[in-house]
């Protein structure tokens, strides 16, 4: 295991985060064409950075250091990593962060067009996931975690596995990232959202309440004490009821906003952190995701405080 490595990934994450937040800046200030140029701005490499030029030239800047660090670190992971599938990774992330450019470029020359502007938008959060995933493979606690024994008795064969009840939660979240996304780029700050996305973002939002909600849970009552599963699952509750609140305020601000002369701090401000606090959320539920599948086979193990796999539980987490 190569300490150095899974810290450059962490950094790749970070940094991938930063640029969905840079995205959303530009959404909300609606500056993506601020100028009609790509992949120069105004035909300058750094032009002068004045009004939306900052916002859109700023987020071509984040994207462009995203793109280097990505190809550290794919020349680092062949350096360093044995694990032919974590190399794999390392150059899916690759071609990921090309195409996510392209998509990019793409939107300015054909004049934000809804498709591609959402595509754009769900790639960033696929490119998000693949560089936590690496974060979470090259890490300590990923190659020291084993295998929980299995407990064949006839009630936990009842139980719905974890896994699975994650999984759902993660495609569910996902697919309300692709809602927020359409929502966000189907009218300016001074058009209203059309009511259906609406609707369906709302609905969106219920379903991933009740599918993260449940895996969080399950996670808390079943494996209480091992916090290889309950850390991210407690981190996903917490986010999951931010997110709820940020999507209420955002919605109240935006409603405003088609009255106002331009996009205001408010609802950008607002917006920008329902967008930053939903990644999280995709974040955490991956980390949980990802670690039940390793710890947990298909036979789900159960325990209860005081059984004697709570000493062995409480030493792996």
């Amino acid at each position: 295991m190569s300490k150095g490595l899974n810290r450059f990934a962490i950094l790749v994450a970070c940094a991938t985060f930063f640029l969905i937040i840079a995205g959303a800046l530009v959404t909300s200030h609606d500056a993506g064409l601020a100028t009609e140029d790509w992949p120069l701005s105004n035909g300058q490499v750094f032009p002068e950075m004045v009004g939306n030029l900052f916002w859109e030239h700023g987020h071509r800047m984040v994207a462009t250091t995203v793109g280097m660090l990505t190809i550290a670190l794919l020349i680092y992971i062949l350096a360093k990593e044995k694990r032919t599938w974590v190399r794999k990774l390392g150059v899916f992330a690759l071609l990921a962060v090309i195409a996510q450019g392209l998509l990019g470029g793409l939107t300015v020359k054909l004049m934000l067009p809804l498709a591609v502007s959402t595509a754009h938008a769900t790639l960033a959060q696929l490119f998000f996931c693949i560089t936590v995933s690496l974060a979470v493979f090259t890490s300590r606690s990923w190659i020291e975690a084993r295998p929980l024994p299995e407990h064949k008795t006839a009630q936990e064969k009842e139980n719905v596995p974890l896994r699975y009840l994650c999984t759902t939660a993660l495609l569910t979240i996902f697919l309300q990232l692709i809602l927020g996304a359409t929502l966000r780029h189907s009218a300016t700050w001074d058009q209203h959202l059309p009511t259906e996305l609406i609707l369906a973002h709302v609905g969106g939002a219920l379903a991933v309440t009740l599918a993260l909600g449940g895996a969080a849970m399950t996670t808390l009552r079943r494996y209480k004490g091992y916090s290889f599963l309950t850390r991210p699952a407690t981190f996903a509750l917490v986010l999951l009821g931010v997110q709820l609140l940020l999507g209420l305020a955002a919605y109240i601000t935006r409603t405003w906003s088609p009255n106002d002369p331009q996009p205001l701090n408010p609802m950008i401000s607002i917006t920008v952190a329902h967008v930053a606090c939903g990644a999280l959320v995709f974040v955490t539920t991956i980390v949980l995701t990802l670690r039940s599948y390793r710890v947990l086979g298909a036979q789900e193990s159960a325990w209860e405080p005081g059984s004697n796999l709570e000493a062995e539980l409480r030493t792996q987490g």
